[in-house]
C-alpha cells in the first residue's frame, strides 16, 4: 500500500523488496550484513577507538557509530571502557571478562552479561571511557536511545525481507554478543596457540582471521595491544588490517603505530647502543626467539638422550618450560622443578631464559647498564658449550633499529 501510494512502479517494488529469494540468499545477505558488524566492530571499535592505532575519517567514523547503533545497540564509551580495562587488568579478578576467573562456559555463553555489568560501573567509564565520541548524535541519539537502533533494524529487515527479515535480524541481534563478547573474549584466552609467551592466556584462535576479521588473532594484539595490524608471521592472516589498508587508499583511514618488526645487520660484531634499543624494542619477538631455537632444541636433545624415566618427567615438565611463569599454577610448577632438577643443561636455557627477561624488566636501569648486562649475558652464554644457547647469542648481536620509517 505505502509504494502503491507513491506511485511506484511494481519492478520498482520487486526491486527495493527481497520477499521471494531462495534460502540460501538469505543466508548470504545474513553473512553480508552480520560481517558489517564485524568490521565495525574491529576497526572502529577496537582499532580506532580503543586503541588508537588508526585515524578514520568522520565520514568512515560515523558510518561505523550509525550501524553498530543499528546492529548491536552498543555504546562506543562504554565498549572502550571495558576493553580497555580488560587490558589493564587482565587475568585478574577485577577483569571484566576472563575466563580464568569466571570459567570458559560463562564467558563463551554469557558474555554479553559480564560486559553489561561492567558497563555499568560508572568508575570504569571515568577511568577507561576517556576520548570516546561526544558530540550530539553521541549525547541525544546514540547513548540514551540504544535499543531504539535495534527496533529500526527490526523494521528495516521485515520491510525488506517480509518474515525472513525476523531471521535475519535475530542472527543480528546475536553475531556480535556471541563472537565477540564469547568466542574472541572466551576462546582468546583458553584456546589457540601463541606467538608470544606474556603473562596472560591470551591465545591466537587460528591463523587465519577472516570470520571475526581478524580477531582470532588475540595473542599477537595482547602482545602489541597498540598495533594496527594483528597478524605477526607471514602464514596469518588479518581481514581487519587489508580493509584499513582499502581505507588507506581510499584516504579514509590513517595508520598511526604497527607492531615493531625486528631488523638484524649481518655485518655487526659486536654489541652497541643501537643493539640495546632493538632488542628492548623487539623483547617480545626475542623472547619468542629464544624459545623456539633454544629451549625447544634443548628440550628435543635431552629428552632423546634420557632414559625412561627422565623422559616422563621432562613430558611433564615441558608445559612449564614453555610457558610464562605468571601462568603456571602450582603443580606445573613442581613439575618443571623436577625436570629441571634432572637436566643440568635445561636447567641453565632456562636460568638464562629468566635473566634474559629480566633486562628489561628493571625499571631504573640506563642504556650503558643494559649493554654491559646484554653484553655479560652473551658471554656467559657462550660459555656453556650448549650450541643453541651459544648461536642465539651470536644472532641477539645482529639485532639493529630498522634505518628509515617502517612501512605499513
Amino acid at each position: 500500500r505505502f509504494f502503491r501510494y507513491h506511485g511506484l512502479s511494481i519492478a520498482t517494488q520487486e526491486a527495493l523488496m527481497f520477499h521471494d529469494l531462495p534460502v540460501w540468499a538469505y543466508i548470504g545477505i545474513t553473512l553480508i550484513l552480520t560481517h558489517l558488524s564485524i568490521v565495525s566492530v574491529t576497526v572502529f571499535l577496537h582499532r580506532h577507538q580503543a586503541h588508537r592505532a588508526l585515524a578514520l575519517h568522520p565520514a568512515a567514523s560515523h558510518a561505523f557509530r550509525l550501524w553498530l547503533w543499528l546492529t548491536t545497540g552498543m555504546v562506543t564509551r562504554e565498549w572502550v571502557a571495558v576493553h580497555r580495562k580488560h587490558h589493564a587488568r587482565v587475568e585478574t579478578p577485577d577483569d571484566p571478562h576472563s575466563p580464568q576467573q569466571w570459567g570458559i562456559l560463562t564467558v563463551l555463553f554469557l558474555g554479553t552479561r559480564l560486559y553489561r555489568a561492567e558497563a555499568r560501573q560508572a568508575a570504569t567509564l571515568e577511568r577507561y571511557g576517556h576520548e570516546t565520541p561526544d558530540d550530539w548524535l553521541e549525547r541525544r541519539l546514540y547513548a540514551p536511545h540504544s535499543g531504539l537502533g535495534l527496533l529500526l533494524m527490526l523494521l528495516l529487515d521485515l520491510a525488506l525481507f517480509g518474515v525472513w527479515g525476523l531471521g535475519v535480524w535475530a542472527a543480528q541481534m546475536a553475531w556480535i554478543p556471541f563472537f565477540a563478547a564469547g568466542v574472541i573474549n572466551g576462546l582468546g584466552h583458553w584456546w589457540g596457540y601463541r606467538n608470544f609467551e606474556l603473562a596472560d592466556a591470551s591465545t591466537n584462535i587460528f591463523p587465519v582471521g577472516m570470520l571475526i576479521g581478524g580477531e582470532e588473532l588475540h595473542n599477537n594484539h595482547h602482545a602489541f595491544a597498540g598495533s594496527a595490524r594483528f597478524s605477526s608471521k607471514w602464514y596469518e592472516f588479518d581481514l581487519g588490517w587489508w580493509y584499513i589498508r582499502l581505507m588507506r587508499c581510499l584516504r579514509l583511514a590513517r595508520v598511526r603505530r604497527l607492531a615493531p618488526v625486528p631488523h638484524r645487520d649481518h655485518s655487526k660484531r659486536s654489541m652497541d647502543l643501537d643493539t640495546v634499543q632493538a632488542v628492548i624494542s623487539n623483547r617480545l619477538h626475542v623472547m619468542s626467539q629464544y624459545v623456539g631455537t633454544v629451549v625447544k632444541q634443548v628440550y628435543r636433545e635431552e629428552k632423546s638422550a634420557a632414559g625412561q624415566r627422565l623422559k616422563k618427567l621432562l613430558r611433564q615438565g615441558k608445559r612449564g618450560l614453555m610457558r610464562h611463569e605468571f601462568l603456571l599454577d602450582a603443580d606445573s610448577s613442581r613439575k618443571l622443578e623436577r625436570a629441571l632438577a634432572g637436566s643440568k643443561r635445561l636447567r641453565q636455557v632456562h636460568d638464562f631464559k629468566q635473566r634474559l627477561q629480566d633486562l628489561w624488566l628493571e625499571k631504573s636501569a640506563t642504556q650503558e647498564s643494559l649493554l654491559a648486562a646484554l653484553q655479560e649475558w652473551c658471554r656467559q652464554a657462550e660459555t656453556t658449550g650448549i650450541q643453541a644457547l651459544q648461536e642465539f647469542a651470536a644472532r641477539l648481536r645482529t639485532y639493529s633499529i630498522r634505518p628509515g620509517p617502517q612501512a605499513a
